[in-house]
């Protein structure tokens, strides 16, 4: 039986509100859009509320975390959302795998790169970012730093670094791409390591990011965006980045990217292949993109400024599409491995 994501008491009121909201505060006229959301509620509500003022479809939206995954697939034929909004591709190609995604392809799907696509085009990225060891400037050097994934394990780093929890969406992508380029032995041996080396195992990103900022910890593993979230702060900004295994022999950063999928049995079908080509927009491409400094996926949509493009750096070669094959057994390797899938 496949390991379901556990959902602390304060998710699971959460989402009973939610669930009233959506059924109990339906549209008349059925001019509506139901959207849950894996991203942080920042990085979507104005993109949303765009929508709104540019359509003027009402958008009701559930900010579900990694539960949304399980939400889904709990309301299976009987869907109650419109769109599916991931921060992770593996999340997105593991619902089309089971079934819960359907095809369609709006207009401008083509400034897409097919590699950011699924097969039938249910799901598509829009934002890249990629998993870089953001570091304090105060307490250590640039040189000073591991250079590669594996050097996490290291004695010398001990209590120097801190990590998310196991079932964070980039953390599942990061450990997947290091079971396609290490085997799951290897890999399982890096989370035991890594779960004791580090100095602090938290909830999501932005607490990494803060407490390296803050001083609390040298460096964290994250996603290169909260970097970039870091450095606008008015103080604890003194920070830096590298990218990882970029040796002759390295692997590369690993990257992952987030995006939208169409949901099989939408209620509101109409609308929500009205969303998928009105975000497709250069302009609306850009705002989901900018909200979180994320990397356009389009190479004709502007980046940040301080962005290192993707091209600019080398890469892991694991197709997005592949994370979501492994998504359930790489949560299960995870915690299998001892690193708790959820903060206890």
């Amino acid at each position: 039986m496949k390991t379901k994501t556990k959902i602390t008491v304060t998710l699971v009121v959460a989402l009973v509100l939610g669930s009233f909201l959506l059924t109990g505060c339906s549209s008349e006229d059925g001019n509506e859009l139901v959207v849950y959301s894996a991203r942080n509620e920042r990085f979507v509500d104005d993109l949303l509320n765009k929508f709104e003022e540019d359509t003027g479809i009402k958008v009701k939206s559930l900010h579900a975390g990694n539960a949304a995954v399980n939400r889904i697939k709990e309301e299976g034929d009987n869907a109650h959302a419109d769109i599916f909004i991931s921060n992770d591709v593996g999340a997105l190609e593991h619902l089309r795998l089971e079934g819960y995604l359907q095809s369609h392809q709006p207009k401008g799907l083509d400034s897409i790169d097919e590699m950011y696509r699924a097969v039938d085009d249910s799901w598509f990225a829009l934002s890249a970012r990629t998993r870089v060891l953001m570091y304090n400037k105060d307490l250590v050097l640039e040189e000073d730093l591991p250079k590669s994934i594996w050097e996490l394990t290291e004695a010398k780093y001990e209590g120097q670094f801190a990590i998310t929890r196991g079932g964070n969406g980039g953390m599942i992508g990061h450990i997947s791409a290091l079971r396609n380029e290490w085997g799951d032995e290897k890999t399982s041996v890096w989370i035991e390591k890594v779960k004791k080396n580090a100095g602090g195992i938290m909830q999501g990103h932005g607490d990494i990011r803060r407490a390296v900022g803050a001083g609390e910890f040298k460096f964290g593993l994250v996603n290169n965006y909260y970097f970039h979230q870091q450095l606008r702060e008015p103080s604890n900004n003194n920070v830096g980045v590298i990218y990882p295994d970029q040796g002759a022999d390295g692997m590369g950063a690993v990257v992952n990217a987030a995006g939208v999928g169409l949901i099989n049995g939408a209620p509101n079908d109409e609308n929500a292949k009205k969303f998928l080509e009105w975000i497709l927009v250069p302009e609306n491409q850009r705002e989901f993109s900018y909200n979180s400094l994320e990397v356009p996926i389009n190479p004709e949509v502007e980046a940040i400024d301080e962005a290192a493009r993707i091209d600019d750096y080398k890469t892991h070669d694991m197709p997005l599409g592949k994370l979501g094959e492994v998504w359930e057994d790489t949560r299960e390797l995870i915690e299998k491995s001892g690193l708790d899938l959820e903060i206890r």
